[in-house]
């Protein structure tokens, strides 16, 4: 019983972590523009979960110019950023975090 508990707290930790990464990604890299649940330049997180996959979430900020129109979107694209494959991955999940908030 003992053995169980302890992998199921293990198991809780590491996907906590997995969203806490993405909140450091967020706030490094993201809040100036972006928040979670309410609009500010960019839109919230939770309206971006609503919409998007993890994988168009990723392609967004790969290459916001090209993904723009084809969202079709008619304002002014995000600041492309330089981030990591483990970076965009990270705050992806944390995005989707907010889908249904």
């Amino acid at each position: 019983m003992k053995k169980i508990y302890l992998l199921i707290l293990m198991l809780f930790i590491s996907l906590n972590a997995e969203v806490l990464d993405g909140k450091k990604v967020f706030e490094t890299y993201c809040w100036g523009c972006h928040h979670q649940t309410a609009v500010a330049f960019g839109p919230p997180f939770s309206e971006i979960a609503s919409k998007r996959t993890k994988e168009e979430i990723e392609a967004y900020i790969i290459d916001p110019k090209a993904m723009y129109k084809a969202f079709g979107y008619k304002r002014t694209v995000m600041t492309e950023l330089k981030l990591n494959d483990n970076e965009r991955e990270a705050i992806a999940k944390y995005v989707l975090s907010y889908k249904g908030k």
